[in-house]
């Protein structure tokens, strides 16, 4: 980070591997309840919880969400987080668009994508 001086700064990220991962947060209103300091600018919930499963003794967590777009179709994002052997974390994320769906209510008050 450039600190206007004729100097630059290097912010160090704190080593979290001590700190727990919270991994079975499903929505903004119970994430707040178990991360104290999260922090959160605009609706936290517009991607809607599909499905998820994950395990904190085994560090993994894998998600689908979902963001209608009325009438047109919803981006789609995967998310799988796993623990490394060091305590770090490795996370992959993908996105795609799916045309002509909408969220729908599923098992185990999940959702599912339906044709529209």
């Amino acid at each position: 980070m450039y600190d206007g001086s004729n100097s630059w700064q290097i912010n160090r990220i704190p080593d979290m591997s001590d700190t727990p991962k919270t991994l079975h947060n499903s929505d903004v209103c119970g994430a707040k309840q178990n991360v104290p300091d999260i922090k959160v600018v605009g609706n936290g919930d517009t991607y809607r919880l599909l499905c998820k499963a994950s395990s904190q003794n085994e560090g993994w967590m894998k998600s689908s969400k979902a963001m209608e777009i009325p009438g047109v179709g919803c981006v789609v994002q995967v998310t799988t987080q796993q623990r490394n052997v060091d305590g770090t974390y490795a996370v992959a994320e993908a996105l795609t668009f799916v045309p002509g769906v909408k969220i729908v209510p599923d098992d185990n008050n999940g959702r599912k994508l339906e044709k529209i």
